[in-house]
């Protein structure tokens, strides 16, 4: 099966009909400098086995369990999927359905979106969810866009200690449309230290990231109520949402949107995608959301039925009242999401939570009593901050050859925290792989 489909007989044909004389022309009106001006250097054609075989050699490059053992997280994350949560995605009807815009042929399409969309409000603490988007990074950046949209200002304000690849996001989706961007630094705490807006004023949005990328739990009631008295939308922002089994909730804690990476719920790493995006707002705001919205209503016999009641980008309505261009969520990600949740329930939601904090604090505790030093006092969930000795690029290298990933470098991102480590620990990690970094740190 070849994968252009397009021969040059037909694109001829296309040229032609349109009186075009190149494909090149079609795209005239993008400026010459934004255009590479010549052919892009592409490597020879390979056979399927061949390029199986290319494949393969890239992968072997890469640290993989179960040879490596892993503390790797910061913004991925590897939790068991259950089984039933496998058989159920895989079923032909999920796997193969699209788009429902005809809700009398995607009942059960629909049914499983709305059954999602009351989990995620359920378990943010909000009013209404949207049915995802594409994923945490984006969910942030159309969080902040919606924010001055209700708010009709132009500046937001953003920790530092949100992720810094969805602070990369958030910057090309807002710098080119005339938004101004204010980070917020971190205190020594490890948390965020508002204190710096006290004479900011016409702001749009505040937004914080809890746990944030040092793992620490934010002071999110007191970022509220600092954002609502400049009268700004108070956003916050997750990567792991597995915590909200055992910290409050966002929406309980004054939060105007929240929004995050669902990747922990039942969806395996993948490096690169896909996501899940969850949305969730005040219902005061749902008309300002991006996305779209799953209803559940009665037919003509009194039946329960599922349709699309709320889609806001200019396909279904005038261009100029769109709120996003986003045109479709991974929906097979929202359905994972919504299977695990209700594989694991509310009881089994906190249990795997605490499973996950008492693991992350057994880790802490033993570099603590092996003298290495902990810079962030502030609780945690699942992602912690280790200093390691003076040099420790050498002790990185050494454990990586014993098959340890022993957490994530911060300096390339924070450079002042030379030698800092961001170490996760989920349920999948041993009590004895934990003993063996520790062992292979200090030794």
């Amino acid at each position: 099966m070849p994968y252009i489909p397009h021969t040059d007989e037909d694109i001829a044909a296309m040229l032609e009909a349109v009186g075009t004389p190149s494909v090149s022309d079609l795209f005239t009106m993008i400026p010459a400098e934004c255009r590479a001006g010549k052919d892009l250097d592409l490597p020879a054609n390979l056979t399927e086995w061949e390029l199986k075989d290319h494949m393969g050699a890239l992968a072997e490059m890469t640290a993989r369990e179960p040879e490596y053992t892993i503390f790797l997280g910061a913004g991925s994350y590897r939790h068991y999927v259950p089984e039933s949560l496998t058989h159920i995605l895989n079923r032909t009807e999920f796997v193969t359905s699209y788009t429902p815009y005809q809700p009398e042929l995607s009942q059960g399409t629909l049914q499983a979106i709305y059954e999602y969309q009351t989990l995620m409000a359920r378990l943010l603490g909000m009013e209404i969810s949207n049915a995802s988007l594409y994923d945490g990074a984006s969910a942030l950046a159309e969080a902040l866009l919606m924010a001055a949209r209700v708010t009709k200002r132009k500046t937001v304000a953003l920790s530092n200690l949100i992720h810094p690849f969805y602070r990369d996001v958030v910057r090309t989706y807002l710098e080119p449309s005339g938004h101004e961007i204010i980070e917020i630094s971190a205190g020594e705490n490890g948390t965020t230290d508002c204190a710096s807006l006290d004479n900011v004023d016409e702001l749009a949005a505040v937004a914080l990231q809890s746990p944030n990328f040092f793992g620490c739990i934010e002071a999110l009631a007191q970022a509220a109520d600092l954002a609502h008295k400049k009268q700004a939308l108070f956003i916050t922002v997750f990567t792991e949402p597995l915590a909200y089994g055992l910290y409050k909730n966002p929406g309980s804690l004054g939060a105007d949107i929240v929004c995050g990476e669902g990747q922990s719920l039942g969806i395996s790493q993948s490096f690169g995608g896909p996501g899940l995006g969850m949305f969730a707002t005040k219902m005061e705001y749902v008309r300002h959301m991006p996305g779209r919205l799953v209803g559940r209503t009665k037919d003509v016999d009194g039946r329960d039925g599922y349709v699309l009641t709320l889609a806001t980008r200019e396909q279904h309505i005038r261009r100029g009242k769109a709120t996003s261009n986003i045109c479709t969520n991974n929906s097979l990600c929202a359905l994972a999401a919504t299977v695990y949740l209700a594989s694991l329930g509310a009881t089994g939601m906190r249990d795997l939570a605490r499973l996950n904090y008492d693991k992350t604090e057994y880790l802490k505790e033993l570099f603590r009593k092996a003298r290495f030093e902990i810079p962030f006092p502030k609780p945690t969930f699942n992602e912690f901050v280790v200093k390691m000795p003076a040099g420790s690029e050498s002790i990185y290298k050494r454990m990586l050859e014993k098959g340890i990933v022993a957490g994530l470098p911060l300096d390339p991102y924070y450079p002042e925290l030379t030698d800092h480590y961001l170490l996760c620990v989920t349920e999948v990690i041993s009590k004895e792989d934990m003993d063996a970094l520790v062992t292979e740190a200090k030794s």
